[in-house]
């Protein structure tokens, strides 16, 4: 049985998704918080364990008659690498065979300006010395958050941000979701490291110009400084820790770190991931 936690966040939900066109839904379990939200899956017969990466009671109880676990990384929470561990822990402590995680796909981890990312390797290093057998999916950024980094007013003052002409290999959190699920059902011994990836590495640049041939109105990038780029995020009000993040994101971008492209989505997936211009269509209701 494979369970798949964060299971009602966007990326469980592909892969749930996918698990369910492949598998009998007997076959799959998912981990929740609120049982309420997840009433949908469990109508189709996959298996609810109601639970929490806080609470290693909850966890060890999830874990019973599991094979294989996917561990989605958890939010910004202070203490995210401590439930991390604790998911690794019950899986070991349950017998799980295999546990999996959702890492990120970053050039150097050494020298990262965003340094919540950091914690993403510290897990694969826990997750590696526990014994378990392991895969590592290390997801580039989603283009999933481009609406968020270009902000609701794209269409009129165009994409301000301190990229440079730093480029990103973004790919659909769909995408993604559908390829990490037809990977945990190959169930092939061994451990495994998967780079998810676009097929090409787009600069912000080419975003603006996507948004303009998808949406017919012009669609300017301009690289400013961080500060500027921290200024008007306060005069919206948004919280300085979520600034700060938003700032590493793009200093990270600026150097190269989200450069990295791979044929393993590709090949997961059986066809090219999402083009850019597809994916601001969809992400944009263009």
């Amino acid at each position: 049985m494979i369970l798949v936690t964060g299971a009602t966040g966007h990326l469980g939900t592909a892969v749930l998704h996918t698990l369910l066109q492949h598998t009998p839904a007997q076959r799959v379990a998912a981990l929740v918080r609120d049982p309420a939200k997840a009433a949908a899956w469990q109508a189709q017969g996959v298996s609810l364990r109601v639970g929490n990466y806080s609470d290693p009671a909850s966890l060890d109880q999830a874990m019973q008659g599991i094979e294989q676990v996917l561990l989605i990384s958890g939010g910004g929470d202070d203490d995210g690498l401590q439930q991390h561990l604790n998911v690794i822990d019950a899986a070991k402590k349950a017998g799980v065979r295999t546990v999996a995680y959702t890492s990120r796909a970053l050039q150097d981890p050494a020298t990262l300006a965003n340094k919540l990312m950091v914690r993403h390797f510290q897990t694969e290093d826990y997750l590696r010395a526990s014994g378990l057998r392991y895969i590592l999916f290390r997801n580039i950024l989603y283009m999933d958050t481009l609406p968020v980094f270009t902000g609701p007013t794209v269409f009129d003052t165009g994409i301000s941000l301190p990229a440079g002409p730093g480029r990103v290999a973004f790919a659909l959190r769909q995408d993604m979701g559908e390829a990490i699920a037809k990977v945990l059902l190959q169930n092939t011994p061994g451990n495994r490291i998967y780079h998810f990836t676009g097929a090409t590495a787009y600069s912000f640049a080419d975003v603006a110009a996507a948004l303009t041939e998808a949406s017919g109105r012009p669609v300017a990038y301009h690289d400013v400084e961080p500060e500027v780029l921290a200024s008007r995020m306060r005069e919206r009000g948004v919280p300085e820790v979520a600034i700060q993040r938003t700032i590493g994101f793009m200093t990270d971008i600026k150097h190269g770190q989200e450069s990295m492209v791979s044929p393993d989505l590709a090949t997961a997936l059986g066809r090219q991931p999402t083009s850019l211009l597809e994916g601001v269509k969809q992400l944009y209701q263009l």
